[in-house]
């Protein structure tokens, strides 16, 4: 409000140097009302400009005139009056270029200096007051502007002027007023500049200032609130205590204050500030983790007097947590459902409430927390934001320690709660859109948590209210296609494999991609349809977001389902996405690898691991054995597995007499152990000379098994085959040559000579492998029997294999004479059948030598049954000279077979009769030769 200048006498009668400096000011003061020089370098100019001219004036100071003292009085005025229209102007225009509010302060500070300098003046009311008012009111603004030190200078300059009078005296409201005011403001001042002692002290003077007026105790109860509440928010260790001993002061000055109210508006006003404060100090005891003093501060606030106690809507929120502090939560869940019954509850204070309830109570809390907040909302504001707060404040976040059927409990209880219709409508409209992402987030996270616990009945239900916050529209299409893809998991997951495929073939119309195929694959292994799912391996390929490693995840699915004819599947379709060069994640040797392992699980699939051994085998001739095996160690396994595998594969098929299957591993096995040596020459150059000739003894047995003799083609290639093995057999040294290979070598290739008609290679063959320090007397035989009999005999090589394995046997140490006796027939047969009767003598000869073997030995040591032979033989081969009447050939071969029958057990009868025909022929024998000798 302006203030009306005061009229003058006429101060002609003053000094020349007095006139002088007050022209100039007046001349200045002028300009600051002059509107058109209010930009703020021009107030600061004659803000500056004043000054000098008042440091000048206060130099002739004190004035004896009175009429000077008005003049300057009058001046001081003017120049406030201007500084109160600046303000004014600006308050209403709000423009902050053309206003320096620090501008407009320098000249109320120069205002309030000239009206002291006028000190006082005869025929005004109190001037020090008024002097002392435009101190403070100039200490306010620069208060405000954040000038503390400017503001404490102007207060106690203001604090100066009314400490010369005598307070007492004073009656004047206002005055008393402005008193209080200027030690609460100077106070305020010492606190902004962490001066918390000297406001304080300040503060408890101001009690004498209260003259038992409400206004003054209001005033004064207010700043100790306020200052209480500025320590609060300092978070320092000792805090609390200050904050509670100003509350306390507050609460002091309340009391006594009522005791001064004079209308009931006072008294309601004192009582409201009364509650606040005990509210205040209710909050600092729960701080503290005092409880107890926080129910009886609860209780006197609503049990308190003049028109019922105080019913603010965050007592109750007081109460519950004091009660759960004091672990009774009986009465702290009374309080919670209590404040259903307030109407308007603020929703931050309501939310508050129920969190902290439940944070203590727990789950066991869960049930309590969603009835308040149902019950809340038809009473009270509630947003959706508060909705989302309290579905995941319930469910919780993974890792916070609560056992799986504590989160079962949430989970049910959350459900419950988003499904409600009244939660629902909280999130219709674009303007809840936020926290509709938001809930479906928390509804999300809560189900996810489930899934990995296995909760799949639990997990799937969270899911289904989740969908309930995404709308059907475009946008969401995606979200609500992800949805119907874990849900199709969750069903899986319970064996609803029908429920499962409703799920996905929903996902699949929103968002055909490679994730709902491939779930559509796990149904299809699911309900054993292994057709089906290798159909669905094609479908997936041909989806957009196809990678391959979706048909190893394929692979490994249906092992885990046992249905390995579909992961063989799924690997086939893997491998050829090889053949294009391009980079993949897993070597193609190791897809390979992995179908023969899953091939060799079930019996029968010796065909499909032979045709992937065979693709294994082409690639490596393809891309090359470091590109397709791979380098170093991890390469010489990869090929020495495919190569022992094959080997494997070859001598099982072998046993069982599949002689086509094994002689194609076992030439594959050939193949793969002479793709690299790797510094084990011999070692694998001996499994490469095994694995050739098994192959060729395999295609033997295939003919005799099939009855289907060798064509020319196939004897070419057994030949090759052979002429390998010898000349790796030729490279070995003695020592690692293995007999039983050696043999299997000859006798194949003396096979395969004979089928060509090489009889002198047959004969070199056999030679020399006698030759040589791995022969054995039973393979020589073996040999022997072979070359002296079927349509491709070798008289020769018989009689030389099986006098040489005679030869061995008869030098051992013990000898086999079953062998021997074997021998020997062989060598009569050879003789006999091969030469007939040119060379009666050499077959002779094999028989005495067969005597001569048997002469010495014991009893059953040769056997009886060949030593039968022997003699029977012998006796039955006088037969045809008797009747030629070969009578000295006769009984050449009956003194052999009597002989025989020496040395026999058992043939004492046979020897007997032998006797009796000797005797009789030879008997005849004379009786012919008499008559013949006759005239």
């Amino acid at each position: 409000m302006r203030i009306a200048e005061i009229s003058s006498p006429d101060i002609r009668h003053q000094s020349n140097g007095h006139d002088h400096l007050l022209a100039q000011l007046d001349s200045l003061i002028k300009q600051t009302e002059n509107r058109s020089h209010t930009n703020p370098e021009t107030l600061t100019t004659l803000a500056s400009d004043i000054k000098q001219i008042l440091t000048q004036l206060s130099q002739l100071a004190p004035f004896s005139s009175n009429s000077l003292k008005l003049y300057i009085w009058k001046l001081s005025y003017r120049l406030w009056n201007s500084c109160v229209d600046l303000s004014n102007a600006a308050s209403i225009s709000r423009s902050s270029s053309a206003f320096s509010p620090d501008a407009v302060a320098n000249l109320r500070h120069v205002a309030a200096d000239l009206l002291s300098l006028a000190a006082d003046v005869s025929g005004i009311p109190s001037p020090a007051i008024k002097s002392a008012s435009f101190y403070f009111k100039t200490g306010v603004v620069w208060h405000d502007l954040k000038k503390y030190d400017f503001a404490s200078g102007c207060f106690e300059k203001a604090t100066e002027i009314v400490s010369k009078l005598d307070i007492s005296r004073s009656s004047d409201s206002d005055e008393r007023k402005l008193l209080l005011d200027i030690n609460i403001a100077r106070s305020r001042t010492a606190w902004e500049v962490l001066e918390q002692n000297l406001a304080i002290t300040l503060l408890n003077r101001a009690k004498c200032l209260l003259f038992g007026l409400f206004e003054h105790y209001k005033s004064l109860a207010n700043q100790y609130l306020t200052f209480a509440k500025s320590a609060l928010s300092k978070n320092e260790t000792n805090s609390l205590n200050d904050a509670l001993k100003l509350m306390n002061e507050a609460l002091e000055l309340c009391e006594k204050g009522l005791g001064e109210a004079r209308t009931r508006e006072e008294t309601t006003e004192l009582k409201g500030l009364k509650f606040k404060t005990l509210r205040f100090i209710s909050a600092i005891h729960l701080q503290k983790g005092e409880y107890e003093s926080v129910i009886k501060c609860v209780r006197v606030l609503r049990e308190g007097s003049f028109d019922g106690g105080d019913h603010h809507a965050s007592l109750p929120v007081l109460a519950m947590k004091a009660w759960l502090g004091l672990g009774r939560y009986n009465e702290a869940e009374l309080e919670l459902r209590g404040m259903v019954e307030i109407k308007g509850i603020p929703e931050c204070i309501w939310v508050s409430a129920v969190e902290a309830y439940f944070q203590a109570a727990g789950t066991a809390g869960a049930e309590t927390a969603k009835g308040v907040f149902l019950g809340l909302l038809g009473r009270c504001h509630v947003s959706a934001k508060a909705a989302v707060r309290m579905a995941h404040r319930v469910a919780g976040d993974e890792g916070d320690g609560v056992s799986e059927a504590a989160v079962k409990l949430r989970a049910k209880v959350v459900a419950e709660l988003v499904s409600d219709e009244r939660v629902l409508a909280l999130f219709v409209g674009d303007a809840a859109a936020k926290e509709r992402i938001a809930m479906h987030a928390v509804l999300w996270n809560c189900a996810s948590i489930l899934f990995r616990s296995k909760d799949y009945e639990a997990s799937a239900g969270m899911f289904e209210k989740s969908m309930l916050y995404l709308p059907f529209d475009v946008e969401n299409r995606i979200l609500r296609a992800k949805s119907f893809r874990v849900l199709c998991l969750c069903y899986l997951g319970l064996s609803l494999i029908d429920r499962a495929q409703e799920y996905i073939t929903e996902a699949e119309k929103l968002e055909p991609n490679i994730a709902s195929a491939f779930l559509k694959f796990k149904i299809y292994l699911q309900k054993n349809d292994q057709e089906g799912a290798i159909n669905q391996i094609l479908a997936m390929t041909i989806c957009l977001d196809f990678t391959t490693d979706f048909l190893s995840l394929a692979a490994h699915e249906a092992v885990a389902c046992q249905a390995l004819p579909v992961a063989v599947a799924a690997l086939s379709n893997l491998l050829n996405f090889y053949t294009s060069g391009k980079p993949m994640p897993t070597k193609e040797v190791v897809v390979l690898r992995t179908i023969v392992t899953i091939l060799t699980r079930e019996t029968g699939n010796e065909s499909e691991v032979l045709k992937y051994m065979k693709r294994a085998h082409a690639r490596t001739s393809e891309i090359g054995a470091n590109c397709f095996f791979g380098t170093e160690e991890a390469g010489r396994r990869e090929q020495n597995w495919l190569a022992v595998m094959s080997w494997n594969f070859g001598t099982n098929c072998g046993k069982e007499k599949k002689y086509e299957l094994c002689m194609e591993f076992l030439r594959l096995a050939s193949e793969f152990y002479g793709i690299r040596v790797d510094g084990q020459v011999e070692e694998n150059s001996i499994m490469v000379c095994k694995s050739l000739i098994l192959t060729v003894s395999a295609m033997i047995a295939s003919e005799n098994q099939k009855q289907i003799a060798l064509t020319n083609n196939e004897v070419k290639q057994a030949l090759e085959l052979l002429d390998r093995a010898g000349k790796i057999l030729t490279s070995l040294s003695t020592g690692i040559l293995d007999p039983d290979l050696f043999f299997m070598y000859t006798f194949n290739a003396y096979d395969i000579q004979g089928r060509l008609g090489n009889s002198e290679s047959q004969q070199l063959l056999v030679k020399s492998y006698a030759s040589s320090k791995a022969c054995k007397p039973e393979y020589l035989l073996q040999i022997g029997l072979a070359a002296s009999q079927g349509p491709r005999s070798n008289p020769q090589v018989a009689a030389f294999a099986l006098n040489e394995c005679l030869s061995a046997l008869l030098s051992c140490p013990s000898p086999d004479y079953q062998n021997v006796a074997l021998t020997v027939r062989k060598l009569i047969a050879v003789a006999s059948i091969h030469k007939g009767d040119t060379d009666d003598d050499a077959v002779h000869r094999m028989y005495k030598q067969a005597y001569r073997i048997m002469v010495g030995l014991k009893e059953g040591e040769f056997p009886s049954e060949e030593g039968k032979w022997l003699a029977m033989t012998a006796w039955n081969r006088a037969a045809m000279p008797v009747r030629l009447g070969q009578i000295d050939l006769a009984k050449k071969w009956m003194n052999v077979g009597l002989e025989f029958t020496k040395q026999v057990v058992g043939m004492e009868n046979y020897r007997s009769c032998m006797e009796d025909f000797i005797s009789r022929f030879e008997k005849k024998c004379l009786e012919l030769s008499s008559s013949k000798n006759r005239p």
